[in-house]
């Protein structure tokens, strides 16, 4: 099994839990984001994942029965930004990647997909069928290359399955692994969670006028191992030559309010927080429908409580405040 961008959080995650499936990986990441002590011993290849000549090498090593696709670019914000970046990477050297698996024959594709290929929701809870009008350059990247996938199963017979990933959370309760994204952390729940270890440190509330009950976005959060357990179910799928895009999500949602009330109420820590304005691209309300993937997939989360979620997020930051770089005696 081929892992592109598995020292990255999600991927330390599903690596961990394909190891523990039985699964033989190789990891291919250029580190820029990612974390060498996530892998651990797990063979780990320093390369951009569309590097054609590591792929040739590891072609010639031997044939890999699924590519799980995890590199990205995935920051909304700076998408809108820096949108070159995100169609470079994200579909331009995606597609040379594609292409790389279906020469080789490489079985399928499992693919880090995302809730923001569905835009400004028409309905809630967010079904598979739902429109994609994807409000941001991000999930406008993450919709084209679905899009070729499709295109290449319908074309060559190269299986996928495409995991709609909502807002992941949290960190593996055995410890060692967890989120560190360091000084570029834009994700709420670190973020609360490090003011909570930090009382000089403050959290901005971006957008407090959205059409929700306390005015803050809402969002659906899904535990990081429960997002690793569906790729394994992912790949049972694949090797029935079956493709298809799958929500994970709890179907409930939970506002910045509520998260940053979570939080506090979890570290036991008074948690600082400003109102700023909402950030370019950001829809009011992202909840899924996770029914398709419970019922095709057989995914069942273990961990639906966001008390819990967040719970097992404290536990990683407490014991590694500055991430990986240096863990706490």
């Amino acid at each position: 099994m081929l892992v592109t961008g598995g020292a990255g959080y999600i991927g330390a995650h599903v690596i961990r839990r394909l190891l523990a499936a039985g699964h033989d990986l190789v990891v291919i990441d250029n580190l820029s984001t990612g974390h060498r002590q996530a892998v651990g011993d797990v063979p780990l290849v320093v390369a951009d994942f569309a590097d054609g000549e590591t792929l040739a090498r590891l072609g010639e090593e031997g044939a890999f029965g699924a590519v799980i696709h995890l590199a990205a670019h995935a920051e909304v914000a700076e998408s809108v930004a820096y949108p070159e970046r995100y169609y470079r990477n994200n579909v331009v050297r995606s597609l040379e990647l594609l292409e790389w698996i279906r020469q080789a024959g490489w079985g399928g594709v499992v693919f880090s997909s995302s809730a923001a290929v569905y835009g400004e929701p028409a309905a809630i809870p967010i079904t598979e069928d739902h429109p994609t009008v994807p409000t941001n350059p991000y999930g406008e990247t993450k919709l084209s290359f679905e899009r070729a996938l499709a295109a290449y199963d319908h074309a060559h017979g190269l299986p996928f399955v495409a995991l709609r990933y909502f807002n992941a959370a949290g960190a593996d309760p055995e410890g060692g692994i967890g989120e560190d994204h360091g000084a570029g952390e834009s994700h709420l729940i670190p973020l609360l969670l490090r003011a909570a270890l930090d009382d000089k440190a403050t959290v901005k509330i971006f957008g407090t006028d959205y059409p929700t009950s306390d005015g803050t976005a809402v969002r659906d959060y899904v535990h990081v191992c429960d997002l690793a357990e569906a790729h394994v179910q992912a790949l049972a799928l694949l090797e029935k030559k079956e493709s298809g895009f799958f929500n994970l999500g709890h179907g409930e949602g939970f506002s910045v309010r509520e998260v940053a009330g979570v939080c506090a109420l979890v570290s036991g820590q008074r948690i600082e927080a400003t109102e700023a304005p909402r950030r370019p691209g950001d829809p009011a309300v992202l909840v899924a429908s996770s029914r398709k993937a419970r019922e095709v997939l057989g995914w069942k989360p273990r961990y639906p409580a966001l008390q819990e979620i967040v719970g097992s997020a404290w536990d990683w930051h407490r014991n590694h405040p500055t991430g990986y770089s240096k863990a706490s005696s």
